[in-house]
């Protein structure tokens, strides 16, 4: 395995912070993120918790390649990060709209990528 470079990795940890930040206050402050950030009328909190959970899955992904290089790995890992806060975001928003199935069905998709990770992860050889 080749070493990664150091400026490889600082590009990692940026993107993290760039993306993760933004991604924790969309996600836990949507008012606030959108009344300093994202000022687009209308206001939408289901929107801001969907952004806070892809920015969150994305922000998994950079963060965990620093400690695994399987790129499959990386994936279902972000993937699933993903999809539990896009399954809880469903959840808490349930009163928003949508379908009552919503919560239910992304939770599901959350399920079979996490298991889909644990399933490789136990691999012998991973490629």
């Amino acid at each position: 395995m080749t070493k990664r470079s150091p400026f490889t990795t600082a590009a990692l940890v940026l993107a993290a912070i760039i993306n993760g930040g933004p991604g924790v206050w969309a996600f836990f402050a949507p008012r606030s993120f959108y009344d300093v950030i994202a000022t687009y009328p209308p206001y939408n909190e289901h929107l801001f918790h969907d952004i806070g959970a892809f920015e969150l899955g994305l922000t998994a992904a950079i963060l965990i390649s620093l400690v695994w290089r399987d790129g499959l790995s990386v994936a279902l890992f972000g993937g699933a990060v993903g999809a539990t806060v896009h399954a809880v975001a469903h959840f808490l928003d349930r009163d928003l709209g949508g379908r009552s199935s919503d919560p239910w069905t992304l939770g599901a998709v959350a399920v079979v990528l996490t298991a889909g990770l644990v399933a490789h992860r136990r691999r012998p050889t991973r490629t």
